[in-house]
């Protein structure tokens, strides 16, 4: 790290701390050259995550729509909101750690779906329905045969 007061190239940490809960660490250091002080901070990268959507367009990642389509399948549903939200955490930790730079939205959805399908069955018709784009009652029922012959059978 040059020093920003006289380009030394060497320097030395007085004090290091966390900071921004955390996220990043705050390093004090002095110039093994000129003795001046000064202050630097070391943050992870972020990979930025960008959506290909279906028509072709990109747009960054954005966990409140996911969030929010999950909150919309699951209305007037006993799914508790923190459940929901655990989920989407889940959803994004994937994503991220699949180091992908583009992902589609169909690979969104996809674990959407099964992570949803495993927390409330009408939730997850309901998503599937938008996700799929159901043109008809009859791709509506065959989506809920499909359900019912996974379902096992309750003594």
């Amino acid at each position: 790290m040059n020093c920003p007061f006289c380009s030394h190239f060497e320097s030395k940490v007085v004090d290091s701390r966390p900071t921004d809960e955390g996220q990043a660490i705050r390093r004090r250091r002095e110039c093994v050259s000129c003795h001046k002080r000064f202050t630097t901070y070391e943050k992870i990268e972020e990979i930025p995550l960008i959506v290909v959507k279906k028509s072709g367009n990109r747009e960054s990642f954005n966990r409140n729509k996911v969030l929010n389509g999950m909150i919309r399948a699951c209305e007037k549903r006993p799914v508790p909101l923190n459940k929901i939200e655990a989920i989407v955490d889940h959803i994004e930790k994937q994503l991220y750690n699949s180091m992908e730079k583009e992902i589609t939205t169909e690979f969104i959805g996809t674990l959407v779906i099964d992570q949803i399908k495993q927390l409330d069955e009408v939730a997850y018709v309901r998503f599937a329905s938008v996700y799929r784009e159901f043109k008809d009652i009859n791709t509506f029922m065959d989506e809920l045969k499909k359900l019912l012959k996974e379902k096992p059978e309750e003594a």
